[in-house]
């Protein structure tokens, strides 16, 4: 997808994930209103070490940051859950992306998993479903994003934008 003038307002939001990392880039149209630019994932292989994973994460977001020029990327927090392997692992996907961003000199917000859902539906117990219905209600798309991590980047992505967090320019 074809990204806004060089005025409009980016951002990039991500689902961060060794297996399968979410994203989503919108941008503010004059007037205020929010479009979705493009959402998708970035899927790495099982079969490789956890290093090229975080590579291949890595250099997604960079491409991703390189065709959209993102005034801000919003990052989901690492959800501190039961199984610490997957909250350590989580932060390996989740530094690769803070390093992108940041050797960019991109601002950088990052928001826990209720605080999206809170955002974007109104309760931070949301289901998978629920997120996905309200992003393509708030972004009046004739679908859900698909699949659900491609969903979930764009809600972090819209949750950036309804704290008021848009950057000024």
């Amino acid at each position: 997808m074809v990204s806004d003038p060089s005025d409009a307002r980016r951002i990039l939001g991500i689902d961060p994930g060794t297996a399968v990392t979410g994203f989503g880039v919108v941008a503010r149209e004059a007037g205020g209103r929010v479009r979705l630019l493009e959402c998708g994932v970035i899927r790495t292989s099982a079969g490789q070490p956890l290093a090229r994973r975080i590579r291949d994460v890595y250099e997604g977001i960079a491409r991703l940051i390189e065709r959209h020029r993102p005034h801000a990327v919003a990052v989901e927090d690492v959800f501190q859950g039961k199984n610490v392997r997957s909250a350590l692992t989580l932060g390996h996907a989740r530094g690769a992306i803070l390093l992108a961003a940041s050797l960019r000199e991109i601002p950088l917000a990052e928001y826990t998993a209720p605080e999206v859902k809170k955002a974007v539906v109104g309760t931070g117990r949301a289901t998978k479903d629920q997120v996905a219905y309200m992003v393509q209600q708030q972004l009046r798309l004739k679908e859900p994003p698909k699949p659900h991590d491609a969903a979930d980047g764009v809600a972090v992505a819209l949750c950036h934008c309804m704290m008021g967090a848009w950057p000024r320019g």
